[in-house]
């Protein structure tokens, strides 16, 4: 066998987006891409994003994620009255048949509290995510950069009925990666 700089570059090329893939499949859904962003030092909150698919033929919700954290919630961001703020999705989150929901910066995430560490690209975090029809599936949350986008600091944003023993509100020095 003749050894084909090029070709093996092209095959690599071809197969490097396998390789990084980063999506698992639980019954009906697809869920891709889970991820976090890097935190300053004296974060003590973070936020997890990963776009998850329905494919089947009938509704399934994100009921909670488990991780090991003090606290881990689904959230989401709604705006009343010119104040924006979070609040905890006690019943869910929909999952349509057919339809792709993103948990995102500035939407819907995963929010992590209590960080005794800082989030580091590279690290994985890993999260169960529990799901009322596909039941749970553990899935490794890649941390990753910042890629120019705008941060979001949680300390100025309201919290509703959340319990704040576990957050750092220090606005000079709060900042979390959502």
């Amino acid at each position: 066998m003749i050894f084909r700089p090029a070709a093996a570059f092209a095959a690599f090329a071809l197969l490097a987006p396998l390789a990084s893939a980063h999506e698992y499949t639980l019954g009906d859904l697809t869920i891709d891409h889970p991820m976090s962003f890097a935190t300053a030092a004296t974060a003590r909150t973070g936020a997890g994003y990963v776009v998850i698919t329905n494919t089947g033929e009938t509704d399934d919700r994100l009921l909670a994620a488990r991780a090991d954290f003090p606290r881990v919630e689904v959230h989401e961001i709604v705006e009343v009255d010119d104040v924006m703020s979070m609040q905890h999705l006690e019943s869910g989150l929909v999952i349509p048949a057919g339809e792709t929901v993103t948990l995102q910066p500035g939407g819907s995430h995963v929010m992590l509290m209590g960080l005794s560490a800082p989030f580091e690209v590279g690290d994985e975090i890993p999260i169960t995510l529990v799901f009322e029809q596909a039941g749970e599936i553990e899935v490794m949350f890649n941390v990753e950069a910042r890629a120019g986008a705008e941060e979001m600091d949680h300390s100025e944003m309201d919290h509703g009925e959340m319990d704040h023993s576990d957050m750092n509100h220090d606005n000079s020095e709060t900042e979390v990666s959502q």
